[in-house]
């Protein structure tokens, strides 16, 4: 964990883009790798040595963050990660996905380039050949198909040429990204092969079966949760 008084070795960043930018993608890589764990207080001044920057840059991204729902600003706290999602949050964010994605897969399918489509059949491909089983060893594995779910699902937002729709999805995305990685559940066979429907949708241009092949796809990942949302609750109430 990120603690308050230690920081990891530094991050090199990326060059060629506005130091805030670069910074903005660190501080949420921080939250998405849980190195900054849900609910933990944001130590700007360890962010910023950890990074090499100044705490302004730090301060600005999480400015940004927090309009995103990832950081919430505490009285006499400063910063603190978003907690998880509990199981009412959970469900509502799942009945946005339902209204926005189907709609993006829609739009996707008749804007669709050769190259995205590459793409989207090379992201299936990896999720296919990841394996996420229940050792700790392999977490790196089970946090590629995780990272390739997010890659395909960003991919098809961006395609449907709207960006306050794409951007509505990406940051409903980053929130499902957080609470997978911390609820492992047999899903991987199943996941895959619904983007593999989805996909074949895309390919034909059929902006109805796009829109039903993705709609079908998030109600089943929802009932796929259901056993982890169970445990959530059992663990809670000990």
């Amino acid at each position: 964990m990120f603690g308050d008084d230690e920081a990891r070795g530094p991050r090199p960043l990326p060059v060629r883009r506005a130091l805030v930018d670069d910074v903005y993608d660190a501080v949420l890589g921080l939250l998405m790798d849980q190195v900054i764990e849900p609910g933990a207080r944001v130590n700007i001044d360890a962010v910023a040595r950890d990074l090499d920057v100044s705490p302004t840059p730090v301060r600005e991204a999480l400015t940004r963050l927090e309009a995103e729902g990832l950081v919430a600003k505490r009285a006499l706290k400063g910063y603190v990660a978003a907690p998880l999602l509990d199981e009412a949050g959970l469900r509502d964010l799942y009945d946005m996905r339902e209204l926005l994605e189907p709609e993006a897969a829609r739009r996707a399918s008749t804007q669709l380039d050769q190259d995205v489509e590459s793409e989207l059949a090379e992201s299936v491909v990896k999720m296919r050949t990841a394996s996420a089983p229940d050792d700790d060893e392999s977490f790196r594995n089970y946090r590629r198909f995780i990272d390739e779910d997010l890659h395909f699902h960003h991919l098809i937002a961006e395609q449907a040429q709207s960006p306050l729709l794409s951007e509505a999805i990406v940051r409903l995305r980053s929130h499902m990204h957080l609470y997978r990685l911390n609820f492992r559940h047999d899903f991987e066979h199943d996941t895959v092969s619904e983007h593999e429907s989805i996909l074949e949708a895309l390919r034909r241009r059929d902006p109805a079966a796009a829109a039903e092949a993705m709609r079908t796809h998030i109600e089943n990942s929802y009932r796929r949760l259901g056993p982890a949302l169970a445990q959530r609750a059992e663990n809670a109430s000990e």
